[in-house]
């Protein structure tokens, strides 16, 4: 063994060499003396007010660094950062959460320590169902290559890892760290990916009306670049979904808009359901994704390629990775200019916000101001609810710029995300829209990031409740929450140098409280949005309406 290494600085330098440079957590005894190791090395600690939150910021800074980390202890830690997992597992999000543990002996011995549940392997089970790999380090000789495995495992599967660190284990010698093992990811089948390719450009070279809808996998594994060289080269229209939105440059003149089923623009509807060969890359056909299944699309007429495989009308190739297939059909596909089968009208650029001063606040109008004060340096986090639902008529150009948890869908998932981004991205300023229900479960946080320094901007969409479960089902006393001072908030945790928060009730206080945030932007910022009424986005009310309809036919 070698005396310079242990097993807390072995898993240290491999979270360096795939990124990582903060590591959210909450303190716990089980996992002090990998905390001691955290703090001697050259990782930051950022230490947040509970391991749910924790889970968040990992997870927005995954997506913006293309991986996270946080640390809990035992039992009360690792079950309270579950939901966060469960969220990184859903939706593709390459997270490593490391535990401590009861010491060796302890386990062995089946003493009853405090933390425990029922037996020491109970949360390693669980974590077993909700990442691509876990593993207890039990051992110092092997622990070195479960840490690479998982680490592995992680990078290229983008999913989330589990480690379990006994507190015996954290100090233990270990051999020192070789070079990073290859962390490529696997290869496509030749025969398979040639032939579906040469299917694939026959039938796009052949149609008339070609268009491409870009899914949420292209900016999972980081594929917008090679996308974007195969629309362009090939000069067919495409579209994007709520999940995908801005992957690809949302100006560009073959854009022709969001796609969700029947909730979509007409034009838009039109033209992705009319096309006689849509070529879809990296989609899921998730509920709001699809307008609660509205689609009316074509198998027959079809290319649909992720998840490793790639169908072609009712033509299966399988071992097929979706950044082979996208490399090899550029080279297949010939150009045409897209002009012939881009009949309607392709994005406008937004128009400025004109506001009406004493108009009181709605959300219509709050979302036209929102989507005029956004610009290139900001990174906009879009809150389950009615804020999501406004989301695709934002204008947002950079696939970076945006984030949802549009299959997910954890209420209170963006406030602490933003935590995350700020670390990972402090080159823009990430401006998070999220409903009082939504930012009340989270809330703590901002304390954190006033803090960390972090200039985020809070906007919250006020109407006094769950929106948008009232819009679902029937109202009911159980969708009321306590009507906070939001505005206030601010001053509790900080004295006003580094944060700021102003209520407003009407267009010309927006108004006036956004031009604020362009003038002070290096503070946290919280504007409290109080709306007049519980007017919503359109997108809500379509939601709600399908939702009610669809639960009429049960």
């Amino acid at each position: 063994m070698n005396a310079e290494y242990t097993v807390s600085r072995y898993l240290l330098h491999r979270l360096q060499e795939i990124g990582i440079k903060h590591l959210f957590g909450v303190p716990g005894d089980y996992a002090l003396d990998f905390l001691d190791e955290v703090i001697a090395s050259p990782i930051q600690w950022v230490g947040t007010c509970n391991e749910l939150n924790a889970g968040y910021a990992a997870d927005g800074y995954a997506r913006m660094n293309g991986a996270g980390s946080a640390v809990v202890t035992y039992g009360v830690g690792g079950l309270s950062i579950l939901n966060a997992v469960a969220g990184a597992f859903a939706e593709y999000v390459p997270l490593v959460v490391i535990s401590g543990a009861p010491p060796s002996l302890r386990r062995e011995s089946g003493a009853l320590v405090h933390h425990l549940i029922s037996n020491y392997y109970l949360q390693l089970d669980i974590f077993k169902k909700m990442t691509i790999d876990a593993a207890i380090l039990t051992d110092p000789n092997t622990a070195p290559d479960e840490i690479d495995r998982v680490i592995k495992n992680c990078v290229t599967k983008k999913l989330p890892v589990y480690l379990e660190i006994p507190a015996d284990m954290a100090h233990a010698s270990c051999r020192r760290p070789g070079a990073l093992p290859n962390i490529a990811p696997s290869v496509s089948n030749p025969d398979s990916l040639a032939e579906c390719v040469s299917e694939a450009a026959e039938r796009l070279n052949c149609a008339e009306h070609p268009l491409i809808l870009n899914g949420v996998e292209l900016l999972r594994f980081s594929l917008g670049r090679e996308a974007l060289y195969l629309v362009e080269i090939a000069e067919i229209p495409f579209a994007t979904m709520v999940s995908s939105k801005s992957v690809l440059p949302e100006l560009h003149p073959q854009f022709v808009g969001i796609y969700q089923g029947g909730w979509s623009k007409e034009s838009v509807r039109q033209q992705v359901e009319n096309s006689d060969c849509l070529l879809s890359l990296g989609v899921w056909i998730t509920d709001l994704d699809t307008g609660m299944f509205s689609i009316n699309l074509d198998n027959r007429r079809m290319i649909a390629a992720g998840g490793s495989q790639v169908r072609i009308g009712n033509h299966y190739y399988h071992d097929v990775l979706l950044s082979d297939f996208i490399r090899e059909l550029a080279k297949a596909v010939k150009p045409r200019s897209y002009l012939a089968s881009h009949p309607r009208e392709a994005y406008h650029p937004r128009e400025a916000f004109m506001p009406d001063p004493s108009r009181p606040l709605t959300a219509p109008r709050l979302y036209e101001c929102v989507n005029h004060f956004l610009d290139d340096g900001m990174i906009l986090l879009s809150e389950p609810g009615d804020a999501f639902c406004a989301a695709p008529e934002f204008h947002i150009e950079e696939a970076d710029n945006f984030i949802v948890q549009s299959y997910y869908c954890s209420i209170g998932y963006c406030t602490p995300a933003a935590l995350g981004v700020s670390l990972a991205r402090p080159d823009k300023r990430p401006v998070v829209l999220t409903g009082d229900g939504a930012f009340q479960m989270t809330a703590q946080e901002v304390s954190t990031m006033i803090r960390e320094g972090c200039p985020v901007l809070i906007i919250i969409i006020n109407n006094d409740g769950y929106l948008i479960e009232r819009l679902l089902h029937e109202d009911g006393p159980y969708n009321d929450i306590r009507m906070w001072q939001y505005a206030k908030l601010t001053g509790v945790f900080d004295d006003g140098s580094r944060a700021t928060g102003i209520r407003v009730t009407t267009e010309g206080e927006l108004d006036q409280a956004i031009k604020t945030a362009h003038e002070e932007k290096s503070k946290l910022m919280i504007i409290d949005a109080a709306l007049a009424t519980r007017e919503c986005s359109a997108g809500l009310e379509r939601l709600g309406n399908a939702f009610r309809q669809a639960q009429k036919k049960k």
